[in-house]
């Protein structure tokens, strides 16, 4: 068996390279989280029944589509989180 100090294999742990500073990760989060609020709050952009698609009106299908843009917002801003969370600089 090696000693642990001839092993070439890299340490386990968060990605190496330059950490992004913890305000640019919590501006980032933000804005990833605040987009589908803001576009939902503007009714007047998507309050009317055309265009169509697949026979739903577009109040429903842009509602949709923003949902499942907010999940991958959301996953998106859990990553950036715990990414940083890693960092001995994080709270």
């Amino acid at each position: 068996m090696r000693s642990p100090s001839t092993d070439p294999s890299p340490p386990a742990g968060p990605p190496r390279g330059r950490p992004l500073p913890r305000g640019l990760v919590r501006a980032a989060v933000a804005v990833l989280l605040s987009a589908q609020v803001v576009a939902l709050l503007l009714v007047g952009t998507y309050a009317s029944v055309e265009p169509r698609v697949w026979g739903f009106p577009f109040f429903y299908w842009y509602t949709l589509v923003w949902l499942v843009a907010g999940a991958v917002s959301l996953a998106g801003a859990t990553w950036l989180l715990r990414r940083g969370a890693g960092r001995p600089d994080a709270r």
